[in-house]
């Protein structure tokens, strides 16, 4: 597989193929041949060798960025990361009971959450780990939920920051519906609600789109194509790209370099932009690459290949942003040596935090199910608490 630089990759499949045609094997997809003139088009700001490209109707949208700003978005991303990996371990260890990785995708929601001003809205799934750090949100929140200890832990109207979304889709209606209130009371902020690939096929965003066009919503839609709902690709969303689609809606859609944290930045702050001057939605298609399994659930080698994430590392958002820094001379090497011993302070204090949450109550789950109590219910409680007996020792402890 080639690895791109300034053109997004031709889709897997053209609209004219044959059903049964994605492929013959596992891990391998055919590519569809597609007319020069038909390309999806991509901002890119930032090749992944961390030269700068300039774009005349984006430029204008970082013009004024300044060194500290830059090592400001890189900070931004090294620590996420940090975050992101510390959790994925803590999970593994048994201190979490889920974790959704955002390995790949920092740039996308860097780029975008600092982008927001403090009085717009954040509408996130349950990925957004980095917008939740540009928009205040202690990291050790986020774990609580995935500890089963909180429902949230954070107060949205403290960040401007909802609650993580788990249901595939349904933060968008909200979102338009929050952006419709906005529009009523006059306010110039803006709403951004996150949402991925495989989410695109979900009924609630297409009726979000109608909506938030036919009542001219500020809102942005801020897609994260990172290739895979799951194990499912993208061809199984969409037989065009993702960012097309708004033309159907009535508004225009637009698809970023998603590792490329300078585009998405311009790209994002262009979309709020329009929304709080009274021109309606955008559909952003960050497009990006999931270099993680979907959750520590998932096992990505069952359904993708090595070649497939090595062609992608290649385009790390994190190295591309360090090349540039070092090329411009805007960081030097005790910088980055500061930052990763910020990073390794950042790992021992979320691993302290969780470790210092109380266990969640196993039996829980079985107190709501039903208001006068079932009997299946009652006996899968007792076959649950006999697998919890197991795992003691004869000592009992």
């Amino acid at each position: 597989m080639t690895v791109e630089s300034t053109a997004a990759r031709t889709p897997r499949r053209s609209a004219g193929s044959k059903a049964g045609t994605t492929g013959t094997k596992r891990t391998t997809r055919t590519t569809a041949k597609k007319d020069a003139g038909t390309e999806p088009q991509l901002v890119q700001l930032l090749t992944p060798e961390g030269k700068r490209v300039k774009n005349a109707e984006y430029d204008k949208y970082i013009a004024g960025i300044t060194p500290d700003e830059l090592r400001g978005l890189y900070r931004d991303m090294v620590l996420t990361r940090r975050f992101d990996a510390e959790a994925t371990s803590l999970q593994r260890q048994g201190e979490l009971g889920l974790w959704a990785s955002l390995l790949g995708q920092e740039a996308a929601q860097i780029g975008s959450g600092r982008a927001t001003r403090e009085d717009d809205y954040v509408f996130p799934t349950y990925r957004e780990h980095g917008v939740a750090w540009c928009r205040g949100v202690d990291p050790s929140n986020l774990l609580g939920m995935f500890r089963g200890v909180n429902n949230g832990g954070w107060d949205p109207n403290s960040n401007n920051f909802h609650l993580y979304t788990i249901v595939i889709g349904s933060q968008t209606l909200h979102a338009t519906g929050y952006a419709m209130g906005i529009a009523k009371d006059g306010a110039d902020s803006a709403v951004i609600a996150y949402f991925g690939d495989g989410a695109s096929s979900q009924g609630d965003v297409a009726e979000s789109f109608t909506f938030s066009a036919v009542y001219n919503a500020p809102v942005v839609f801020f897609c994260q194509n990172n290739q895979w709902a799951i194990s499912e690709p993208t061809e199984k969303q969409s037989r065009v790209p993702i960012y097309q689609r708004a033309q159907g809606f009535g508004f225009p859609g637009v698809r970023v370099d998603g590792n490329d944290v300078l585009g998405v930045l311009a790209v994002t702050r262009w979309a709020l932009e329009r929304a709080r001057g009274g021109e309606g939605p955008t559909l952003v298609e960050a497009f990006t690459y999931r270099m993680g399994a979907h959750t520590t659930s998932d096992d990505p080698s069952r359904y993708r290949g090595d070649e497939e994430r090595q062609a992608w590392e290649a385009k790390d958002p994190i190295l591309r942003l360090r090349r540039y820094l070092e090329a411009s001379k805007y960081a030097d090497e005790g910088f980055f040596e500061e930052l990763e011993a910020e990073s390794e302070a950042l790992g021992r204090r979320v691993r302290e935090a969780v470790r210092a949450m109380p266990d969640p109550d196993h039996f829980a789950i079985f107190e709501n199910a039903y208001a006068d109590g079932h009997a299946l219910v009652d006996e899968e409680r007792a076959q649950f608490a006999a697998y919890q007996a197991s795992f003691a020792d004869e000592g009992g402890n």
